[in-house]
């Protein structure tokens, strides 16, 4: 009878299951469907009708016939009236902003007479159009109005001074001038103050030996070559037709219009700088090339010619082409899953294989398959055509030339333990000894390039030589601050550029004539055995190390020194980089699939597929944040949590936020993490003031409420620059995550969430952090070392952490960050029975005894969060 029972019991249980998931799934549709109707009436709103006409036709409709046949003609005159008031005043508006546009494109030296003539008649019309709006006014306002009288010495023209008026400089502006200037340093010959100067000695030399040769295009001649050195002294500023014709895909326009026409299609293969990037439109470092496109074009960027990316969108109704990342182009899917709304679709720098350009291509092969109306084109470097033509059906591949000049290429005689000391000793060899052109150098990151920046800088402070320019160029750099890589190189001087791997393919520098590439680079790596994700320094795949000589070679013959040996190139490096979809979390991507009705993302049509082991952890962790339920379908959770551009467990920890009511901080966490390597700066002459200043911020749990407080002081300061200045905080960095916050609120709200405040309850806010990030837990050994709690690896709380002297029993973290140890970013510390209230089903109450043994109270139940 007990075995009846349990059998019983067990079915009844099972069948309670099943009510519940089908009760889930069925809500999860009707989301999806109500975020179906927000965004098809988002696209009908121009359209639809307003104010008064619009209630005047909602009571049309409740009339009798009769009644309402009367009423008809009066409610269509008025109707119409109402457009064409809408109509004049949008025209009007539309003449000012092609005035403007014209205007602020323009010089009036450069337009032909029938261009004056037109721009003038449209001046006409804006005056006449004003005019008569004015009149109209006057006739509504039947009444006499007395002039404004003038007091003594007033008058009715006003001529200002500006420059008695001129703002004052503020601080943080002055602050601002200054990081500019330290960021291009400059010495050498402009440094004539100091008393003592030194003559440079070369003692510490790397001795090199040439091994090959990368050949030059074969369109290019010896004696073109010689030329082709001299436009490195003489760079003369060419008009935007000129440099379009100088480009290695110009002569080839007609041949690839005629081949995108014939072609659904189409692979472009061409290596970087022969024009891929601006004039056939994709996706590289959206922004500026938008911008470039537009200028071009000769519109304004958001008109004809708009870009998106992630938590910003500058495109209009006007919009033709639309640059985006990889990343965004995801979220169109989410809205658009058949893209009807795209004629054509270009992906390029398809050879970088990141994640998501490689969901991309199984995604937009199907979508061609379905739409034969759509153009199709994949861009790519010389890597992979080949592979992609294959993938895509043998689609085509168009072959455009390069415009490389031949390349010296020199290896180190023996490895070098310092790379970075090898790569001060060679810039200041190539600048003592070598013909003038500027030198690239590739480092793996921000902490590599501000040091050698620094090394440069005090060895090169008292030498006699010509001027040295300094330029970085990394991620998160400003972008004003980015853009004096592109600037000439002033004459009698040479400038360096110091850079990461974002200069091998995204970006054509004029002028590099000379290489140092130290062999290595920052991917990401997740380890699947562990589960965690780290940022590692591995060696570059030959592949890489071509692209980077290659850039060498693109205005005169160049060298590359690379600081390994030929054997190490031989027998060291792999043949490409791994890409990115091989080695990382999927998630993200998995989340993504499920929200576009792929349920079997294991026999998905990858490019190269992952490798199991990833993809099945990915589908553990969805299962364990709630995001997918057993049966691998997506959960109401789930399909929520794909509507935000961020991780998963960071979407689940913006959702649980819901539960514990304090969603507005949650989303102020969350956009500060967005920024959270740029959100203190610690000037060298003041590292005291700024280490003091950011104790002041320091809030008792960790580092997620001490970003809450810098954001809610710089809020209460009404956004202040000089705040920031004043608390060593940088400002645009703060704007930045402003901006992220206010579009993370807009997705709450689309996601239907309750925006709620709870600042006072920091317990609350705690927990819905470890409910997104519960994966991240680590806890202080009897050793005093922290381990993770499901792996036991061993890991050290970040020196910049503000727990960092304080050792909690029970932390969570951001993100691990290998570099001497396993560093844990971003900790806040937190209760184990935390844990047990908010995954239940991911951690053993074993697993939660604390160190004085104490058994946590057994509990049994779901996960906190259920997705409703």
């Amino acid at each position: 009878m007990s075995k009846y029972r349990k059998r019983e019991k067990q079915s009844s249980d099972e069948s309670d299951s099943e009510e519940e998931t089908r009760r889930d799934i069925k809500e999860r549709d009707e989301f999806a469907e109500r975020l179906l109707r927000k965004d098809e009436a988002k696209t009908r709103k121009i359209a639809m009708p307003a104010g008064s006409t619009a209630e005047a036709a909602k009571r049309l409709k409740l009339m009798e016939t009769e009644s309402r046949d009367k009423l008809l003609p009066e409610l269509r005159k008025a109707s119409r009236r109402q457009y064409l008031e809408k109509r004049k005043a949008d025209k009007v508006a539309e003449l000012e902003a092609d005035i403007i546009d014209d205007e602020y494109l323009f010089d009036e030296e450069t337009l032909t007479e029938s261009e004056k003539r037109a721009l003038e008649h449209k001046k006409q019309l804006l005056v006449l159009a004003n005019e008569h709006e004015k009149a109209r006014n006057l006739e509504r306002v039947q009444r006499y109005h007395m002039p404004e009288a003038k007091g003594k010495g007033e008058k009715d023209d006003t001529v200002v001074d500006l420059t008695e008026n001129e703002a004052p400089i503020s601080e943080q502006s002055r602050w601002e001038s200054q990081q500019m200037g330290s960021a291009v340093y400059k010495f050498g010959a402009k440094d004539k103050k100091r008393t003592e100067d030194h003559e440079l000695l070369l003692d510490d030399e790397i001795e090199f030996i040439q091994a090959l040769q990368m050949p030059g295009s074969d369109k290019i001649k010896r004696e073109d070559e010689e030329e082709a050195s001299r436009t490195v002294e003489n760079n003369k500023l060419q008009s935007i037709q000129e440099t379009q014709r100088s480009l290695p895909i110009y002569p080839f326009k007609r041949e690839l219009i005629e081949a995108i026409k014939e072609h659904q299609v189409l692979i472009i293969e061409g290596e970087t700088g022969s024009g891929k990037t601006t004039q056939i439109p994709q996706r590289v470092a959206a922004m500026s090339v938008a911008a470039r496109v537009a200028h071009e074009m000769a519109v304004k960027l958001g008109n004809e010619v708009g870009y998106a990316i992630r938590f910003e969108d500058c495109t209009s109704q006007r919009t033709k082409i639309k640059y985006m990342t990889d990343g965004t182009m995801h979220r169109e899917f989410l809205s658009d899953p058949t893209l009807d709304t795209y004629s054509v679709i270009i992906i390029d720098e398809a050879h970088e294989r990141t994640l998501h350009t490689d969901i991309l291509f199984g995604l937009v092969k199907d979508i061609a398959r379905e739409r034969k109306d759509l153009k199709l084109l994949i861009s790519s470097a010389t890597l992979d055509a080949k592979k992609f033509s294959e993938f895509f059906d043998d689609a085509p591949i168009f072959r455009i030339p390069g415009r490389r000049y031949k390349v010296d290429i020199y290896y180190t005689k023996a490895p070098e333990a310092d790379y970075i000391d090898a790569c001060v000793v060679s810039i200041l060899q190539i600048h003592a000894t070598q013909p003038r052109g500027d030198i690239l150098v590739f480092l793996t990151g921000q902490d590599d390039i501000e040091t050698c920046q620094e090394i440069l800088q005090e060895r090169t402070m008292r030498l006699k030589m010509s001027e040295l320019i300094i330029t970085p160029v990394y991620a998160n750099l400003p972008s004003e601050m980015q853009i004096k890589i592109f600037q000439p190189t002033p004459p009698n001087s040479r400038k360096v550029v110091l850079a990461t791997n974002i200069a091998e393919t995204s970006l054509t520098i004029d002028n590099i004539v000379y290489v140092i590439d130290v062999g290595y680079a920052k991917q990401n790596h997740f380890n699947a055995r562990t589960g965690m994700e780290s940022l590692i320094t591995v060696p570059i795949s030959k592949a890489s190390a071509n692209q980077r000589a290659g850039r060498a070679g693109r205005v005169a013959p160049g060298k590359c020194f690379r600081l390994y040996t030929a054997w190490a190139y031989q027998h060291e490096l792999e043949d490409n980089t791994i890409p990115e979809i091989q080695r990382i979390n999927l998630g993200n991507a998995v989340l993504t699939l499920k929200a576009l009705g792929i349920n079997d993302v294991v026999n998905f049509d990858y490019l190269d597929p992952p490798p199991s082991e990833i993809l099945v952890l990915a589908l553990e962790q969805l299962y364990a944040l709630g995001a997918i339920n057993h049966k691998g379908e997506m959960t109401k959770l789930g399909r929520r949590m794909a509507e935000f551009p961020l991780d998963p467990m960071m979407a689940k920890m913006l959702l649980a936020s819901e539960k514990y009511k304090c969603s507005e901080e949650i989303a102020t966490i969350a956009a500060m993490l967005s920024v959270t390597g740029a959100v203190f700066f610690r000037p060298k002459d003041k590292i005291i003031y700024a280490d003091t200043a950011k104790k002041n911020f320091h809030v008792p749990g960790g580092d997620h409420l001490t970003l809450l407080n810098v954001y809610n002081q710089w809020q209460q300061s009404e956004f202040s620059t000089h705040w920031c200045y004043e608390n060593f905080i940088q400002y645009k960095s703060m704007k930045r995550a402003r901006d992220v916050r206010e579009q993370l609120v807009g997705l709450m709200q689309r996601v239907e969430m309750d925006i709620i405040s709870g600042i006072s309850d920091t317990v609350a806010i705690r927990k819905s952090i470890t409910a997104g990030y519960f994966y991240h837990v680590a806890r202080l050994s009897k050793s005093g070392n922290y381990k993770t709690v499901k792996h036991n690896q061993t890991v050290s709380i970040h020196p910049n952490s503000s727990l960092f002297q304080e050792l909690p029993r029970w932390i969570v973290y951001h993100e691990l960050v290998v570099t001497a140890k396993e560093y844990m970013r971003q900790v806040t510390e937190i209760e184990s029975s935390w844990l047990a209230e908010v995954a239940p089903h991911y951690y053993k109450p074993k697993e939660l005894e604390d160190s004085t043994n104490k058994k946590m109270p057994k509990v049994v139940g779901r996960s906190a969060l259920n997705g409703t």
